[in-house]
């Protein structure tokens, strides 16, 4: 007699989604292609991808960058996205037939990097966030950096952002020469020109933050932002590491991104988080998995303004979960897991 296979049980637990808070997602093309030098020559390949993308490359190619993340766990993203408005569309529609949920974090690029990237003015800027809202995309503002935006422009998308209530993402304190130029030009650090410009508050998000001094972090802890670290992304660049006990000692809120999408995998990013703050202080247990979690989902959520966003499911029942006690299995879940214990995205 022929054997009959035993149907798969499988063991589920529903957990929020993880909120991918950050990504360039067109510089997942770069893997393996970037390597070598500093961060800076990295940015020379970054800038040449960049200015291939056309509307069509990027509905194209972040359709299946967008599955990736869903299959990860990740059940929403913020775009940071700098590569002209019918892209911004494309990137819209891509998220839209992966069903994932998306939040586009409109760039204001004043100065340096491609043409392609700079707005004649902030109330060009401005227009372009408002034409994409008009369309239904979700939106964030999103000045580049303090070396892409001048004062001026950051004092007004920090006004803006204010009154009409919406997310603000900016990159800042990523590397020490962007400190070097903004003390040069401001005589102040990044996070405190920020500060000044009316940049900071609950719905600012700082990303990498990974050279932010003492003062700094004060002034995130006082107006309430949160920081994204991106550790796979900050680790491939060297860009350094995320001050974590300090943020932690702060009682800093903190998101996670993929960022330069070199890997799509949010237990990952969680790991590395522990891991990088217990070899800051050689001690374990910085960070709780609960409190992991929740940088991965909620902390995530409400840095892109989200009040919900979509569920996944856990295998419980998967090899790297099996035999693990129940009061044991998010601790496991965030030190032992990938990306494939995830069952579907409900």
């Amino acid at each position: 007699m022929p054997v009959v296979a035993s149907p798969l049980v499988l063991t589920t637990r529903t957990l929020p989604g993880f909120v991918n808070a950050h990504s360039h997602t067109f510089q997942r093309g770069l893997r393996g292609r970037a390597a070598g030098g500093d961060f800076w020559a990295w940015r020379e390949s970054m800038l040449a991808e960049a200015e291939r993308q056309t509307p069509e490359l990027v509905r194209s190619t972040y359709e299946p960058a967008y599955r990736e993340m869903l299959a990860a766990g990740y059940t929403a993203v913020g775009e940071f996205h700098y590569l002209g408005v019918a892209e911004a569309f494309a990137a819209a529609d891509a998220a839209e037939a992966a069903g994932i949920e998306l939040v586009l974090l409109h760039v204001a690029y004043a100065r340096g990097g491609l043409p392609r990237f700079r707005q004649d003015s902030v109330g060009g800027y401005l227009a372009e966030v408002e034409e994409l809202r008009s369309r239904g995309v979700k939106v964030g503002l999103a000045p580049h950096s303090v070396r892409a935006c001048p004062r001026e422009w950051l004092e007004e998308i920090g006004r803006h952002a204010a009154s009409e209530e919406l997310p603000l993402h900016v990159h800042a304190d990523e590397q020490p020469r962007e400190i070097e130029e903004c003390l040069a030009e401001h005589g102040c650090r990044p996070i405190e020109l920020l500060a000044i410009a009316g940049c900071l508050g609950e719905r600012t998000t700082i990303v990498h933050a990974t050279h932010a001094d003492g003062a700094e972090l004060d002034l995130l802890a006082s107006s309430g932002a949160t920081v994204c670290a991106c550790p796979t992304t900050e680790a491939d660049l060297g860009d350094g590491f995320l001050p974590a006990e300090r943020i932690r000692h702060r009682s800093i809120q903190v998101c996670i991104g993929s960022d330069s999408n070199v890997r799509i995998d949010p237990l990952e990013e969680l790991r590395e988080l522990e891991g990088i703050a217990r070899r800051q202080t050689g001690r374990r247990g910085i960070f709780t998995s609960e409190e992991l979690l929740r940088f991965g989902s909620e902390y995530g959520a409400a840095a892109l303004g989200l009040a919900a966003w979509p569920e996944i499911a856990i295998e419980t029942s998967h090899a790297s979960l099996a035999g693990v006690a129940e009061d044991d299995l998010l601790g496991a879940l965030v030190s032992s897991c990938s990306g494939e214990a995830v069952v579907a995205a409900r």
